[in-house]
């Protein structure tokens, strides 16, 4: 039901976008909502995360109907350069270009809170992830310039925590 109503919101978006004329755009799922369009986790949330990945102010009236959502700027984001590469595109959208973050780059963006539902998640994702990617994406995370240094340092001080919990 969560899944069929986030795919709902996602649809009219994509109509509205067709509507206004607008030129198709990518948008990258994150978080809970890219967990559940994954079956990745079955925690229910509404909230859709993504990549504000600098969309044009006359996308404003297709963004409006995510309801609770987050535009998450990269520079403040726990993801790794190369996630677009690993983003999994769902095949119903055929105007825009939606795609959410691999299973591997959701639990390591979840490591700079850990917060009960992260660690419910996680419990959940773990399991079906490649390790060694993991550990991959960590060190990109790592090694990214750009990335605020407060939200840097909160990501190396949890992944010690991390690491030992899920033997990664």
């Amino acid at each position: 039901m969560i899944k069929e109503n986030l795919l709902e919101v996602l649809h009219e978006m994509e109509e509205v976008t067709k509507l206004f004329k607008l030129e198709p755009f990518d948008i990258y799922i994150i978080g809970g909502s890219a967990c559940i369009l994954g079956e990745y986790t079955t925690r229910a949330t509404l909230d859709i995360d993504f990549v504000d990945l600098g969309y044009p102010a006359k996308y404003g009236k297709a963004f409006s109907l995510l309801r609770d959502y987050d535009m998450l700027e990269y520079q403040s984001t726990i993801l790794s350069p190369t996630y677009k590469q690993r983003a999994i595109k769902l095949d119903e959208f055929k105007y825009i270009n939606v795609y959410i973050l691999s299973k591997e780059d959701v639990a390591v963006s979840k490591i700079i809170r850990l917060a009960k539902k992260d660690i419910e998640d996680l419990n959940q994702i773990i399991p079906k992830c490649d390790k060694n990617l993991l550990n991959s994406i960590i060190n990109e995370i790592i090694d990214r310039d750009d990335l605020f240094e407060s939200k840097k340092n909160e990501f190396i001080r949890k992944l010690s925590i991390f690491k030992e919990k899920y033997n990664v």
